[in-house]
């Protein structure tokens, strides 16, 4: 598998260090409120990577956290902790809007088909393991102290930015994205351990060697990752968003104390955007979350099949049209599937090598282009040339990756006064009468309705 690298800037051939494994981190979500449809893309597009390194042979080990603590509101760490901030939205303890958002996010996680991660670690449970990571860092020299916590100085670092790009870094540095405070050496310089405000209760905080308090936000993710996949691992994950500051401070924290390479290959998501150009995000208001779409009559599955039209390297405009075009699209999909299924009696061929397989591995090995992938599949469900047994057994195969549900049926509330005309119909033709059943079958048609006949009986369907 060929896949791009935002470490080198260039599309690479995935070499894992364990021949055959595949160890993967991906950053997962704050939990003080609910995901937004721009998150979860991401997991989507994650998932559909996931599948096609297990469809390909990899046995993948997929370690995901969970921000339960340390998130600021602002990336110069400064502002409130996002968890203490939903405390005070809804009157609840961190601790309560924690595990509730933790239960809603992997309840729309799973609704998506998402395969579980391997691991799903909570930052809360690694306190110790980001102490020890701090004290390395400041044994190494890379720490200081100030009123406010321990920072790492990114001067110490000499590849700190490589990921960003000279580019971004420099903006960084102008301050386009923080506040230059007058504690920090350097305005890159971020938080390791956040020290507890004088005289304020904290509902998280915990003893340290420098004193009472929390980690920062990016510590977590440097601590875990490397506790599960090793000091140096095949690949990380996330949003495009976490490039400049996010990830490029977990490689300053995890190079700065094992001085070794961190992760050998980053894949990054593009945004969900609304209007062409606007990111979707909490902190603009601008977000909807799943259940927006599934009030509206929309399976969580047409989301997921939406997220498919798009290169994850490319940005996704959201609108509800859009939405409605990807319904039909899986609703005829599936119907697709279902004629194929009852023509072929539910028995599929036994397996295959055909130009339609070895052209869908090709799209996955190619950068993950699951919109090629798509193609492919309907392709495949329109080649009158091939036998219905092979049709169905190839659809089966690209389920595994794409997981869009193809095989349920549609659920269709088909009004009393149809099904009474559809069975009066068969009927008539299991009598003979045929000009009956004719007349039926077009009464039918005339309310917005058609009638097929299948080997299971008569089935109903919106015009």
């Amino acid at each position: 598998m060929r896949l791009y690298n935002t470490l080198t800037k260039k599309e690479e051939e995935l070499k894992p260090i364990k021949q055959g494994e595949i160890g993967i981190y991906a950053c997962g979500p704050t939990v003080y409120h609910y995901a937004h449809i721009g998150n979860l893309r991401t997991y989507i597009l994650e998932d559909f990577l996931r599948r096609s390194l297990e469809y390909i042979g990899f046995k993948v080990k997929h370690v995901m956290n969970i921000t339960d603590v340390g998130h600021l509101t602002s990336d110069a760490d400064e502002g409130e902790d996002k968890m203490e901030l939903g405390s005070k939205r809804e009157g609840k303890s961190a601790w309560e809007i924690a595990d509730f958002y933790t239960r809603a996010f992997f309840k729309d996680f799973d609704s998506l088909n998402c395969l579980r991660p391997t691991i799903s670690c909570k930052a809360t449970d690694h306190i110790a393991d980001m102490i020890e990571l701090v004290k390395k860092l400041e044994k190494n020299g890379y720490t200081y102290r100030t009123s406010d916590g321990i920072y790492y100085d990114t001067s110490k670092f000499a590849n700190y930015g490589i990921l960003a790009g000279k580019a971004n870094l420099e903006g960084i540095k102008a301050g386009a994205r923080i506040e230059f405070s007058k504690e920090k050496r350097n305005p890159t310089d971020f938080a390791l351990w956040k020290f507890s405000k004088e005289g304020e209760k904290r509902q998280m905080e915990w003893d340290s060697p420098w004193g009472k308090g929390f980690p920062g936000w990016h510590i977590e993710c440097s601590a875990m990752s490397m506790k599960y996949l090793g000091e140096t691992f095949d690949m990380h994950l996330g949003g495009i968003d976490h490039v400049a500051i996010h990830h490029t401070n977990e490689i300053a924290q995890a190079e700065g104390a094992t001085g070794k390479k961190f992760v050998n290959h980053w894949v990054h998501m593009e945004f969900l955007v609304i209007g062409s150009s606007e990111k979707m995000s909490k902190s603009a208001g601008n977000f909807l979350t799943l259940n927006s779409i599934v009030e509206k009559g929309y399976s969580p599955l047409v989301y997921r099949y939406f997220c498919s039209q798009a290169h994850y390297r490319k940005q996704l405009e959201f609108s509800f049209e859009a939405i409605a075009a990807a319904d039909r699209a899986l609703k005829n999909l599936r119907n697709l599937v279902l004629d194929v299924f009852e023509k072929a009696q539910g028995k599929p061929e036994e397996a295959f090598d055909c130009d339609k397989l070895l052209k869908f591995k090709k799209a996955i090995e190619d950068d993950l282009n699951i919109p090629m992938a798509v193609s492919i599949l309907w392709e495949t469900l329109r080649d009158n040339s091939l036998a219905n047994s092979k049709k169905m057994w190839l659809a089966m195969e690209f389920e595994k990756v794409l997981a869009f549900g193809i095989f349920e049926k549609e659920k269709e509330d088909v009004p009393a006064e149809i099904i009474a005309l559809s069975n009066e119909r068969w009927e008539a033709k299991k009598n003979k009468d045929f000009a009956r059943a004719d007349a039926l079958r077009e009464k039918i048609k005339s309310l917005g309705w058609l009638v097929e006949d299948t080997a299971q009986g008569p089935r109903v369907k919106k015009a």
